[in-house]
């Protein structure tokens, strides 16, 4: 079974989103130039960027546009090219293609056979 790893939520206002997480919920966040803010939800091991607890997943705050308008679930799997070949045979879409994370990994939208957009995580093989 391939894991939800992660979550992003659009926002409109950078801070005011940042501001919102932290003062209710007590996330901690990371902005990143403006353009992406991680959130963190738990824990993180410093040496692989995951949730010390099992079961926990961290996200992030993006800028709301057309390809992301609702928040996004990501699935971590072995090979997202070979999830979207999957992903298209059950009437689903690619609406982003994949793209390095640093040296994370790589990460790709899709939208699923009910018209939702998720988000597909490959993990490098360094990792």
């Amino acid at each position: 079974m391939d894991p939800i790893v992660h979550f992003e939520i659009p926002t409109d206002n950078m801070p005011r989103a940042e501001k919102f997480y932290q003062e209710a919920f007590s996330w901690k966040t990371e902005n990143w130039q403006n353009k992406y803010t991680m959130a963190y939800t738990a824990e993180i091991d410093p040496t692989t960027h995951t949730p010390k607890e099992i079961g926990k997943i961290n996200g992030g705050l993006l800028m709301r546009n057309p390809a992301t308008p609702t928040p996004i679930l990501t699935i971590q799997v072995a090979s997202i090219d070979d999830s979207a070949k999957k992903i298209e045979a059950g009437g689903g879409k690619l609406t982003r293609g994949k793209e390095a994370i640093g040296e994370m990994g790589w990460a790709a939208y899709f939208q699923d056979s009910e018209g939702n957009i998720l988000g597909l995580f490959e993990y490098s093989k360094k990792n």
